[in-house]
């Protein structure tokens, strides 16, 4: 069983584009689901954050897995 109910992957993708498309993908989801991001940018630990204080979701924060890194985020209302 997993923490999440849906994954976005964006492995191998660079900034902006980890958090233009969970912002897509959380647009669709109801309040209170997790994504799952699967990022390999650096920056997306910054990013990711700042982007969910922004359009009022909870980041979780995030877990290695190999050279990719899992960033939990909790859908807001607004999702």
């Amino acid at each position: 069983m997993t923490d999440w109910d849906q994954v976005l992957d964006c492995e191998g993708l660079l900034c902006p584009l980890p958090v233009l498309r969970a912002r897509k993908r959380l647009a669709g989801m109801a309040a209170g689901q997790v994504l799952c991001v699967r990022a390999t940018d650096a920056m997306a630990a910054v990013d990711l954050p700042h982007f969910c204080g922004q359009a009022g979701h909870i980041y979780l924060g995030a877990r290695g897995d190999g050279a990719v890194v899992l960033h939990l985020i909790r859908a807001g209302a607004a999702g």
